[in-house]
């Protein structure tokens, strides 16, 4: 057999086995020596199906690469370890777990950031939490051909490497055929597109509805009477129709040196205002946190250079939070500790880990491929944002320190930033139907093995798992976090679980997705920024502008990284795809059904919202959230 061939093997018995309760397989070493072999010749099993002399099936799934081995499989039916009865099955599970927790330790992360799993790089991972042959060869070939068009884009233009005008990004703007980057390229200058990605961009969830405007941010009334018609500020305030985005993360962090060259960074705050259109329009950006004689408060109505480049210093704090914290922190991270604990506590007939597994694919490689290449010293953040390297690790502590449990389901969070009732946000109208569909998928088979609250506490075997998690995965995470260490009810078991897999899903999904959308056009999100932040008013010129902009090589890079991210990999499996069958039970699968069934009714509700769309919000499609973190 060669690599990727799929085969099935009939085994017949001539007598009665009788009741089954575990399939044992044994796999001998190859007889072949090691020096004839490229490689260790490892087989992956899908399942065992065990037919009756009454022609029922029983099914033991296994969906795990085998080498001289002997591994037992218990039947896909889910138990509870109150429900296993006999010694061997509960010796079993319990065995299970055991092994699993000498592969899969914690590295218990020094940096005040969460747990990882203990493995330096790819390849020491075990080869179940690795790429597949497809997905390794896909995700070789975007990252060549992504970093093959960029040299190509740098070599077009030698011996330039600055810019003269915002016109000449152009230069590396060819063969862009994706609709949302060339409308951003028309319009990213008008201020209702600079509101507009605060909603439905790739970092979406910032905003908050303004109570009060911070005492740091001394924003007058004859400052934007023009701009708000015929309401005062005071009176948008107590409407509810003030919000506004703060990068005070960002404060105090040292920039980047890229190519010796020294990059800038900002902490801005912008406030903005709902306008008569429901549109999220800019009112004043303030770039420092300290206000000053040189922390002038920017405006719609200063000149179109001031005002244009306080919008583009605001895109660049974004372009360096996004990456950093709403993408890796609380999707990438968060995801590698509820896998791991699920590993080290969880055996494979455990419902929970029947349910969550199929959410956890290949998050494990991705993760530590991207310690290794994407943010680690050298590595390619370290050539594409303003942030420098103690930056890069101290703003997603700062993020850690003050994450809560509620930041992470999106109806509390939500809830929290007051935007619940915010129209043509459609990451919030999109994204409360899937975790909705999600919510209530999980909440069903949670009832199905829990028929009571009480097995929801006696499970010991759950509450090790979400002890784990938090003490061991999330250790570093400050007291009132809201974060549970113990389950009472099935209610609050559903609502975690459905917040680890819409984490895992459709979370990620609206933060990585469109990178490439909003990012290909440099200007509308530079990365870095290669000259301080303005101090006055009324002396900018456009060569200043084209001074502080990343430069050909910068940008060359960004539109590289920003497409090999958002790229649809081969062989993705949307969410609620479970061509593994972890689950026999009838009713169970009769749920998933349903589950698919709803999702599917989510894509055409969207698909319709979006046909009255000038600019279509895809990203929450069902079919383009992929079931985990791979990419």
């Amino acid at each position: 057999m060669e690599e990727g061939t799929e085969e099935e093997y009939v085994v017949e018995s001539d007598v009665d086995l009788g009741e089954v309760w575990m399939v044992e397989l044994e796999v001998s070493a190859s007889s072949v020596p090691d020096y004839w072999m490229l490689g260790r010749d490892y087989w992956f099993c899908c399942r065992v199906t065990v037919e009756t002399p009454g022609r029922d099936q029983l099914h033991f799934p296994c969906y795990r690469w085998l080498d001289a081995c002997t591994v037992r499989l218990r039947s896909s039916d889910a138990k509870l370890a109150a429900d296993d009865s006999v010694p061997a099955l509960s010796n079993h599970r319990q065995e299970e777990v055991l092994e699993r927790q000498s592969l899969h330790r914690w590295r218990l992360n020094t940096h005040d950031l969460p747990s990882c799993i203990d493995f330096q790089t790819v390849d020491d991972l075990p080869l179940d939490l690795k790429f597949n042959q497809v997905k390794r060869g896909d995700f070789q070939e975007s990252v060549i051909r992504a970093l093959g068009e960029m040299q190509l884009k740098k070599f077009v233009n030698i011996p330039k490497r600055s810019w003269e005008s915002l016109e000449e990004f152009d230069r590396i703007f060819w063969n862009v055929d994706n609709p949302i980057a060339v409308y951003v390229k028309q319009h990213w200058k008008e201020d209702w597109i600079f509101g507009y990605q605060f909603l439905n961009g790739m970092n979406p969830v910032l905003i908050r509805r303004c109570g009060k405007i911070p005492d740091n941010f001394p924003v007058t009334e004859a400052m934007v009477r023009s701009s708000l018609g015929n309401a005062t500020l005071q009176q948008t305030l107590q409407m509810g129709r003030l919000y506004i985005v703060d990068y005070k993360m960002l404060d105090g962090l040292e920039g980047n040196i890229i190519n010796e060259e020294q990059q800038y960074l900002a902490a801005p705050m912008c406030l903005l205002h709902l306008d008569q259109h429901q549109r999220i329009m800019p009112l004043a950006i303030q770039l420092k946190q300290k206000p000053g004689l040189d922390n002038p408060i920017f405006l719609p109505t200063d000149s179109s250079l001031d005002w244009l480049q306080a919008k583009m210093w605001v895109r660049n704090s974004d372009a360096n939070h996004h990456p950093l914290v709403t993408h890796l922190l609380m999707t990438h991270l968060m995801a590698e500790v509820f896998f791991v604990a699920t590993l080290r506590q969880l055996p494979a007939v455990h419902p929970v880990y029947k349910l969550l597994i199929p959410h956890f694919r290949y998050t494990v490689q991705i993760n530590v491929q991207a310690r290794e290449d994407l943010v680690g010293e050298g590595a390619i953040l370290s050539r594409l944002l303003a942030i420098g390297p103690k930056g890069r690790l101290l703003l997603p502590q700062r993020a850690f320190k003050d994450l809560t449990y509620s930041s992470l389901c999106l109806r509390d969070n939500l809830d929290q930033r007051g935007v619940t009732d915010l129209e043509k946000y459609y990451y919030k109208d999109d994204g409360l139907l899937v975790w909705g569909a999600i919510e209530r998928f999980v909440t069903k088979v949670v009832d199905v093995y829990y028929r009571g609250d009480e097995r929801v506490r006696c499970d010991l075997e759950l509450q090790a798992w979400i002890a784990d998690l938090t003490q061991g995965g999330l250790h570093h995470l400050k007291g009132g976090s809201g974060m549970p260490t113990a389950f009472r009810n099935r209610a609050e078991l559903s609502k975690f679980l459905t917040m680890v897999v819409f984490t895992c899903s459709g979370q990620h999904a609206a933060v990585n997705n469109g990178q490439y959308d909003w990012a290909a056009w440099v200007p509308n999100t530079p990365s870095t920024m290669r000259r301080p932040p303005p101090t006055a008013k009324g002396v900018l010129t456009m060569e200043d502008i084209m001074d502080t902009v990343p430069s050909l090589s910068q940008s060359s890079l960004q539109m590289a990284i920003a497409w090999s991210l958002s790229k649809q990999p081969e062989g993705m499996r949307s969410l609620g795809t479970y061509p593994e069958e972890h689950f026999s039970e009838e009713r169970v699968r009769s749920i998933i059904g349903e589950f698919q069934a709803e999702l599917r009714h989510i894509e055409h509700e969207i698909r319709k919202r979006n046909d009255g769309l000038e600019l279509k919000y895809e990203y929450l499609l069902p079919s383009t959230i992929e079931n985990s973190i791979t990419i």
